[in-house]
């Protein structure tokens, strides 16, 4: 897998992104949106289901991941691809690597959020969970961040 997002990659981070900024205007909280592709497919998309489901776990990438091992019977996700309008959290990270997902592509990273609203361990980074995985593991980020930064920067749930 390359290391640059693929047109079709960058086609859906860009309706990600609108999806988390109607979310976060309708809502009022932080929008956050992800999706999993296989190749140029896109295989199922997720919300933050947080607040809605009263569960922590629920996030918009948990969502992504459960609806594409429904979409394909499998929850093997290996070749498929991760993207999310958020840095992962270290949840969402490892249940990207449980369903054999070892490439992500995000929009706003880490330093330009609230930290400690987004995760719950401040020492780990995407560096400390590369170093941590024996297999390849891609982490494209930045992507569109300019876009979205903002509703997470500023703290709204």
């Amino acid at each position: 897998m390359t290391n640059q997002p693929t047109q079709a990659e960058r086609d859906v981070m860009r309706d990600l992104i609108d999806r988390a900024l109607d979310e976060a205007k309708d809502g009022g909280k932080a929008g956050i949106a992800a999706a999993v592709m296989r190749g140029d497919t896109l295989i199922a998309r997720g919300l933050n289901e947080v607040h809605l489901r009263h569960d922590p776990t629920r996030h918009a990438e948990i969502v992504a991941i459960s609806a594409a091992t429904r979409a394909l019977s499998d929850p093997d996700l290996s070749g498929c691809t991760l993207l999310t309008t958020l840095q992962p959290c270290e949840m969402c990270l490892s249940a990207m690597r449980f369903a054999g997902i070892r490439r992500v592509i995000y929009a706003a990273g880490r330093p330009d959020v609230v930290e400690t609203k987004y995760f719950a361990f401040p020492g780990l980074t995407i560096p400390d969970f590369r170093r941590a995985d024996h297999d390849d593991f891609t982490a494209i980020g930045g992507v569109d961040e300019d876009r979205i930064r903002h509703i997470y920067a500023m703290g709204a749930d």
